[in-house]
């Protein structure tokens, strides 16, 4: 059963838990990133973002007068005062993409909060960017301010395809916020461009980050205009064929499966592993289960499926991160999930997200919900400040600062957040999917409103008017009420022990069905417990983590003292609630100065364990901070 997600114009969102977010990110984040993208932040790594768009509207008219424009050497990763040229481009390849994601969440944010304020900044910004954009419809700084002949003769690296999805998303979304079309007109202007470019008999080339994939199924959705779907399923398709086109583009000839780094090693209907760059690898995913539900391609969806169940059942962090190994940001091999080195980058946690809603329209089935609902309550929440002011880009899941700042293995690992980074992608990303989370909680098929998350919210769905009232981060409880009789599919999560739902249902693929209903009450019983991994996962051997409800704990040294290794639960142990912590009676063992001494059980003090949810961790200075404790039997 296909099912669609609901565009957020016919979402109201009113929730105890979300609305404290959102509001967090329209009056704090959105603008905090305004001030960065432009280089005023104090104490802040410099984004070049604006600065960039503005260099290259000066190119862009200069070509139309017949000047003749400088060339400067587009052939690094990251450009700085340092190695460049104080005319040319700066920063790193893919810097469009944080105005792009920028105005995407401002789109969203307008939709559920008019502010003529932010939509006049808004305006000013794309004004810069359409002045950029080249009469054929190319848009991408770099190769605009640096070298125009240059152009797609790098796609494995140097992101121009990356950048027109962000533009694609980031314009779709202003439109529908302000009525404005000028960005998405110059989105469909590179669009048409990439469609006379690459496909069948043309360049047969796919991005090295993807994101295009998707996007153009976002176009197509948005315009009617075919052949936006027809260049994403070629985009696809060609993914991985051999002779690589990443070789090819470089005159090269790689031996065995190469780049798995880019998910392009083989066909994408002969993967069934998520490898290489975590972001990259779910934004692809996505694209393809968008393919895949707009085609009927069921042997992509198996792909699909196929990677999705990788993902959940081997390299998914109980926080609903992703990503293992800090080489090269990626998935690691299966069951290796460590702490203390994670990346688990937050776009990454973001992207899986995406493909999770992607999977449920193409077959609703309450794992996927499961999985977005840990990433999103977890890794996404606790990517930014409580203030809205700093960030973290990795999320681990075990922090000694001692180690962060001493041991090279773990200097991505970051014991507090930081205020920017010179690659700013998570930010913005957290800021647009936060601004539309509404998109992610809810969807419909011609007969049946489905509920994959649980946020208070007024709805307008194809079937009918329907309200949700949510108590579900606190306490489970949700009331759903329709202004007619109507089809209902509500997920049951699986951190769930029991259940009550007021109606008669029958459950199917983990969601309780209900038929031609007005009102019905459900209460999830949410009480604190452990969970543990596979033994197979050799970093949490002896050790549990704490959740309650969709949200997982954590132990902070702020609380506990330092050496959080030394905390032990009991196995039964019981969780009284003070707040926002949970408290369990515990031990701490004694520290031993003897590096080696011949065994003895140790001696522990019995000490109260004070935990807090992980997505709050880093808030109240630096200090030690881990999930999974060591557990007494």
């Amino acid at each position: 059963m296909n099912t669609k997600h609901i565009s957020l114009e016919k979402i109201k969102i009113s929730d105890p838990f979300w609305n404290d977010v959102q509001e967090l990110v329209r009056r704090e984040v959105i603008p905090y990133q305004y001030e960065a993208l432009h280089d005023r932040v104090d104490g802040a790594e410099k984004s070049y973002c604006i600065e960039n768009f503005i260099k290259a509207g000066k190119v862009a008219a200069a070509i139309r007068n017949g000047e003749e424009v400088p060339v400067y050497p587009a052939d690094k990763w990251q450009y700085t005062d340092d190695n460049c040229d104080k005319n040319a481009f700066h920063g790193w390849v893919f810097q469009d993409s944080d105005a792009y994601k920028w105005l995407e969440a401002v789109g969203y944010s307008l939709i559920n909060h008019p502010d003529s304020e932010l939509e006049r900044k808004a305006k000013e910004v794309v004004s810069i960017i359409c002045a950029a954009q080249l009469e054929n419809g190319y848009l991408d700084t770099l190769y605009i301010i640096n070298n125009r002949d240059e152009i797609f003769t790098n796609l494995r690296d140097f992101h121009e395809l990356y950048c027109f999805g962000h533009l694609v998303e980031g314009a779709v979304s202003f439109y529908h916020g302000t009525g404005d079309r000028r960005l998405l007109d110059a989105a469909c202007r590179f669009a048409d461009l990439i469609c006379d470019t690459f496909g069948e008999g043309k360049i047969r080339g796919y991005g090295g980050h993807e994101i295009a994939e998707l996007a153009l199924v976002k176009l197509y959705e948005e315009t009617g205009e075919k052949r936006y779907l027809d260049t994403a399923a070629f985009f696809v398709n060609e993914r991985g064929r051999r002779p690589y086109y990443f070789d090819v583009e470089r005159g090269a000839n790689s031996a065995g499966e190469a780049h798995h780094y880019n998910q392009a090693h083989r066909p994408v209907r002969q993967q069934s592993e998520a490898v290489g760059h975590a972001v990259r690898g779910v934004y692809l995913y996505s694209g393809m289960a968008d393919v895949a539900r707009h085609t009927n391609d069921n042997e992509l969806y198996k792909s699909c499926l196929n990677i999705w169940e990788n993902i959940e059942n081997r390299k998914l962090y109980i926080t609903g991160g992703i990503g293992a190994t800090v080489d090269g940001e990626a998935f690691s091999f299966d069951y290796d999930l460590p702490n203390d080195l994670a990346y688990s980058e937050t776009c990454a946690a973001i992207g899986l997200i995406f493909f999770a809603r992607r999977m449920a329209e193409f077959a609703p089935l309450s794992n996927f919900g499961n999985v977005a609902e840990r990433a999103l309550y977890n890794t996404v929440l606790a990517g930014m400040s409580e203030d809205g002011k700093s960030f973290f880009y990795v999320n681990p899941l075990e922090v000694n600062p001692l180690a962060s700042h001493c041991d090279s293995r773990k200097r991505h690992v970051k014991p507090v957040r930081q205020k920017w980074f010179a690659c700013a992608c998570c930010p913005p990303n957290l800021a647009r999917l936060i601004s539309s989370v509404g998109e992610y909680a809810f969807g419909e098929s011609d007969s049946t409103f489905f509920v994959h998350q649980y946020i208070g919210a007024e709805v307008k769905s194809r079937v009918g008017k329907i309200k949700i009232q949510s108590d579900y981060a606190a306490n489970g409880d949700v009331t759903i009420t329709a202004d007619s009789a109507v089809n209902l599919a509500l997920r049951i999560p699986d951190w769930c022990g029991s259940y009550t739902v007021s109606a008669p249902h029958t459950v199917r693929d983990g969601y309780a069905y209900i038929e031609g209903a007005t009102e019905v009450s459900v209460h999830f019983e949410n009480a604190a417990k452990l969970v543990k991994c596979s033994n197979r996962v050799r970093a949490n051997i002896g050790k549990a983590a704490v959740t309650k409800g969709p949200f997982v704990y954590c132990a902070e040294s702020v609380d506990n003292g330092e050496n959080l290794q030394m905390l032990v639960l009991d196995s039964n142990t019981k969780f009284a609630q003070d707040g926002e912590f949970l408290i369990a009676d515990g031990w701490h063992e004694t520290p031993q100065n003897s590096l080696y001494s011949d065994f003895s059980p140790a001696d522990k003090t019995p000490c109260k364990i004070k935990l807090h949810p992980y997505y709050r961790w880093g808030n109240r200075g630096e200090n030690e901070m881990q999930v999974y404790l060591r557990i007494m039997e």
